[in-house]
Parts: C-alpha cells; sequence; structure tokens
C-alpha cells in the first residue's frame, strides 16, 4: 500500500528531473494532480528543510544540492555498486547498447545501475525504474535459476498484461521462455515490452541473492551481435560476481 504524501513528494522530485528548471507553485501543482493547498503545503515543508529554495520572488522554487550531497553519502554507502559502476560502463563500450544491473523485487524487475548508450538510438532508462516481470529478460534470467517453489511464489505477481504481439500473455508460455534460458544460460526478451527492442540478461548470484546483467538496443543492431554480446555478457558478470566476493 502506498502512502500518499510520500509517493506526490517522490513525485516533485522526479517532475523536476524532468524539466531541468525552477516550477511555479501552479505549474507544481498541475503536474502532481494536487490541490494547491495541498502542494503549497509540501513546498513550504521542503523550503524549511532545506530542500527547496525561491529562485526569486514569483520566480518559482527549484531544489538545492542539498538532496544531491544526501544520495551522494547513501551511494557511498554501498561500495559494490561502486565497484560495478565501471565493469557497467565497459560493457556498455564494449557493446554500444545501454546495460542495467537489475533484480527481481516486489512482484517487478528493479533497475539498480543503468549505463547509458552513447548511440543516438537507444534503449532510455534510469536507476530506480521498474519493469513488469513477464516482459523482462532481466526475470527471465533469474527465473531460471530459482526452485520450481521459489519460480512459482514470484510468478504470483505476474499480471501478464499485453504490451506488443510478441508479449507473452500466459505462465506457460512465459515458463517455457524460462526453461529455454536454464538451458542456453542466457535470457531474451524480444519484442515483448517494446516493439523492435530486445534485450538479453544473464544471472549472477551474489550472497545468496540473484541479479542479472543486461542489454537492450534496437533488435536489428542486438540480433546482428547477439553472439558477441551474450560472451560479453558472461564474461562481465563473472567479474561482477567477483567484486560481490570481494
Amino acid at each position: 500500500m502506498e502512502v500518499k504524501l510520500v509517493v506526490r513528494t517522490l513525485e516533485l522530485i522526479e517532475l523536476y528531473a524532468q524539466a531541468r528548471r525552477p516550477l511555479s507553485l501552479t505549474e507544481l501543482a498541475q503536474g502532481l494532480g494536487a490541490p494547491m493547498s495541498s502542494c503549497l503545503a509540501l513546498v513550504r515543508t521542503l523550503v524549511g528543510r532545506g530542500y527547496l529554495y525561491e529562485v526569486r520572488r514569483r520566480g518559482g522554487y527549484y531544489p538545492t544540492p542539498r538532496l544531491q550531497a544526501l544520495c551522494g553519502l547513501i551511494q557511498a554507502g554501498d561500495p559494490w555498486l561502486e565497484r560495478v559502476r565501471p565493469l557497467l560502463a565497459a560493457l556498455r563500450d564494449d557493446t554500444g547498447e545501454t546495460v542495467m544491473l537489475g533484480k527481481i523485487q516486489d512482484g517487478g524487475v528493479l533497475f539498480l545501475e543503468v549505463a547509458q548508450s552513447a548511440q543516438p538510438v537507444h534503449y532510455a532508462t534510469r536507476p530506480g525504474e521498474r519493469r513488469p516481470l513477464h516482459t523482462s529478460a532481466v526475470a527471465k534470467a533469474i527465473l531460471a535459476r530459482l526452485a520450481p517453489g521459489e519460480r512459482d511464489a514470484v510468478l504470483a505477481a505476474a499480471d501478464f498484461r499485453r504490451y506488443t504481439d510478441h508479449t507473452r500473455t500466459t505462465r506457460a508460455a512465459l515458463l517455457a521462455d524460462v526453461a529455454e534460458a536454464e538451458a542456453r544460460g542466457w535470457a531474451e526478451n524480444a519484442g515483448e515490452s517494446v516493439a523492435d527492442l530486445t534485450g538479453l540478461a544473464v544471472a549472477l548470484d551474489r550472497a545468496g541473492e540473484w541479479y542479472a546483467l543486461c542489454l537492450a538496443g534496437p533488435t536489428p543492431r542486438v540480433r546482428a551481435r547477439r553472439d558477441e554480446h551474450v560472451r560479453c555478457l558472461a564474461a562481465a558478470a563473472s567479474a561482477i560476481r567477483r567484486e560481490g566476493e570481494a
């Protein structure tokens, strides 16, 4: 169950990430779909706590560096991800595609870290983004490593909504893909979440928890180098696993 005030605060932060400019109270209320009075109370609280400031009188509000500073301190507390980032960047450079490290959490796939492709046409996502279980190469790669009972528990949260003509809309169809991933050691999402987008993923374990390393990009480009991409993913996954043991 979501807490409305927390959701609204997070949506405000995301709104600034999209706008990247000062926003007036009216713009914030419209962007959040919130009453002006509720938005004013939220803004005053964040101003009082030092997270927002008024750039000039009636010139709108913008986040202070306080949030970034706190995020930096939080990130520094996860040394594994700090060590993993250069490996993701190297994989991105080797393949030319966007690279993600993800895991299954709360009925979906969560991307923990992302190295964005520099190509003009590429798959765009950010750390913290979530994806449905049944359309994700990350989920398939991890499900292929789970015991049947664990797999059933995870799939209880899948809704099998159709996103494209290639979406696996039944449990049986998804499990067939998972069985194939288990046999060959890597998983694929071929246009199942977004048409003309293909993702490849390899699972890796860290302290008894399963993660997956994934790359995604336009289907023709990924398919043309699929075997090479799989080898790069496997090598990078092994390196990341070693970092987890350090």
